[in-house]
């Protein structure tokens, strides 16, 4: 059974439409989640993502990437301005190689609608270079009712080894954040309320050349930071929809945010310190908790996929581990008054 399984993982990606690069850690890989959600919090934002999955069924499935947000700031216009995003992601999936080096360039425009709010719109584009090895694909046929028999003709036509595809994205986000500068505001509430489209070209996706179309991608997601008045705690729920073609996803958990130290007011010696635990639970596949860390302008995240899906019975409950490693400096204030720990607007 187990070595039907990994079969049916390593040519299964031949009779589907190709389901996107994702990470478990969604709020970690914004761009990903929508071009809109670039600069909305922060005037630079660079984040590094890594994750190890599926290593106890087949071949490890490996993704990792980093994405870049700049605002490009307009100083007459301090209602409004621009920013723009570039994220470069790799993935390579199954004994067969399965590979994927996503390039895409975001660009956005965000306007405040109240004092504590703004609308941000944005737009992405770029290209997905999609690769294999022929060689080691293994066909349903070739079972010989009791293990793999290379020496069995396939009968399949033999894919080609690459293809290029070109992609559009876009997407609208409706950010709030109403605390003061520094993390001793315990009592701020900041949020992100969003939604976005992907691959509405709807590029081809075929090794083959059948002509297939990858599917429009829909995703609509939240994310809530929330601090509770002197108690140096912060509740941060998120949740997160997805649907493709006939696949869909549902992501929704919280962390529980501890305030280790408050940035000094006015030296800035010392710098904000917070640690957060919890867990997300994607529907029928996994519990994933998570541990994030966060000191000054940087955030170190894990999590961990704990398997909860019919694969259970091959993957043992191990699914996959995965980091993330996050720089943003703070919108105008300079002198490191903002950081990733409480999330100022702009005044």
């Amino acid at each position: 059974m187990k070595k039907l399984i990994v079969l049916t993982f390593i040519i299964a990606p031949f009779f589907t439409k190709a389901q996107d690069i994702h990470f478990s850690q969604f709020n970690e890989t914004p761009v990903l989640l929508n071009p809109a959600m670039s600069c909305t919090a922060y005037d630079t934002r660079i984040i590094a993502n890594y994750k190890n999955q599926w290593a106890s069924v087949s071949s490890p499935f490996q993704t990792y990437g980093v994405s870049i947000e700049k605002t490009l700031k307009h100083l007459k216009l301090r209602k409004a301005y621009t920013g723009m995003s570039l994220s470069v992601y790799k993935d390579k999936a199954g004994d067969a190689g399965l590979g994927a080096i996503l390039v895409n360039l975001g660009f956005n425009a965000v306007v405040k609608t109240s004092e504590y709010g703004k609308l941000s719109a944005g737009i992405g584009g770029g290209f997905n270079y999609r690769t294999i090895d022929p060689s080691k694909l293994q066909w349903e046929s070739q079972y010989n009712g009791s293990n793999y028999d290379a020496s069995i003709a396939s009968g399949e036509k033999t894919p080609n080894s690459s293809f290029v595809q070109g992609d559009l994205a876009g997407g609208l986000v409706y950010h709030y954040a109403k605390s003061e500068r520094y993390i001793s505001a315990q009592d701020g509430t900041k949020f992100d309320i969003g939604a976005s489209v992907f691959h509405y070209n709807m590029p081809k996706y075929s090794f083959t050349e059948t002509g297939d179309k990858q599917f429009v991608k829909f995703v609509v997601h939240s994310n809530f930071d929330i601090g509770i008045k002197n108690a140096g705690v912060a509740i941060v729920p998120s949740v997160m929809y997805m649907r493709q073609g006939p696949s869909q996803e549902t992501n929704v958990g919280c962390l529980f945010k501890y305030i280790i130290q408050d940035q000094s007011v006015y030296t800035g010696i010392k710098k904000p310190c917070a640690i957060a635990v919890g867990a997300f639970y994607r529907v029928g596949d996994a519990i994933i908790p998570n541990l994030l860390f966060q000191y000054d302008k940087y955030a170190f995240s894990v999590s961990y996929d704990l398997n909860l899906s019919q694969l259970t019975g091959a993957s043992k409950a191990r699914g996959g581990l995965e980091f993330s490693l996050r720089f943003n400096t703070s919108p105008g204030y300079g002198k490191a008054l903002g950081n990733s720990i409480n999330r100022p607007t702009y005044k």
